[in-house]
């Protein structure tokens, strides 16, 4: 045994002996490779260096994060910030079997994680034309005892049917208005941004909403911009757009 231990102790210290000289002969090599390209820099600036291999420091050189910078700026100046609003209510009408609610546990409140998906139909602000849908999930985030509520997290979308549609995400409260973010859009809201206001007028069945858009590339079209009715519990949309005529709703109107 003694005469493994006093092996293996000389094995260990010849490696690090070897390892030891490895490094003082890499670093002598890199100190003369450093010694050498030193003087070929101060012969090369000597008064015989051609003029072509001398190097003239560029001026007003930017970084590619500055440049990344500024074309996001000029991306940003770019998108209209013009602000144009439009109205809709969404009325549940009990007819498409929404709401389903999806909970995690048996309790009959409202608890973290509960899913909440829906669907339910689009009118105008002024109630004459049916437009479409909307459709999207619920997430309940907690039940607010103190205020008779939920207070969930939305994604859901909009539905104008050859229109295009919206998205908006945020917090849906049953007992206030709150404001959600317009994420994007298709067709004529293409590239819109901004913020839409979520008034609750008999929860969960009607709903009013003033969107704020930005980003249009032009004006919203008429029949989607009437003079808004205020937001009552008593609204209801013109029987020609409840029962579906050509002139109570808009084109390829969503269902």
């Amino acid at each position: 045994m003694a005469s493994s231990a006093m092996s293996l102790q000389s094995i260990s210290m010849t490696s690090l002996n070897n390892l030891f000289f490895n490094h003082l002969s890499h670093r002598s090599s890199l100190l003369g490779f450093s010694k050498s390209f030193q003087n070929n820099v101060i012969t090369s600036n000597g008064p015989n260096f051609s003029s072509r291999s001398s190097f003239t420091p560029k001026k007003n050189l930017i970084t590619p994060c500055q440049a990344l910078s500024q074309n996001l700026g000029k991306t940003e100046n770019s998108r209209p910030s013009k602000v144009q609003e439009l109205s809709v209510y969404e009325i549940n009408e009990l007819d498409r079997h929404s709401p389903k609610i999806l909970k995690n546990a048996f309790s009959l409140m409202f608890g973290l994680g509960d899913l909440v998906p829906f669907t339910n139909k689009l009118y105008t602000g002024d109630l004459k034309k049916r437009v479409g849908i909307t459709a999207g999930l619920c997430v309940v985030i907690e039940h607010v005892p103190e205020k008779k509520g939920e207070r969930f997290e939305a994604t859901y979308s909009f539905y104008f049917g050859d229109y295009g549609h919206l998205s908006v995400q945020g917090p849906y409260l049953t007992y206030e208005d709150s404001f959600l973010a317009i994420i994007g859009g298709t067709g004529i809201f293409e590239g819109a941004y901004g913020q839409v206001k979520l008034q609750q007028i008999v929860y969960p069945t009607k709903l009013f909403y003033t969107f704020y858009l930005k980003g249009l590339a032009a004006d919203l079209p008429e029949e989607l911009t009437g003079t808004p009715v205020p937001p009552t519990k008593e609204v209801k949309p013109a029987p020609e757009a409840k029962k579906l005529e050509p002139n109570g709703v808009i084109s390829n109107f969503t269902n």
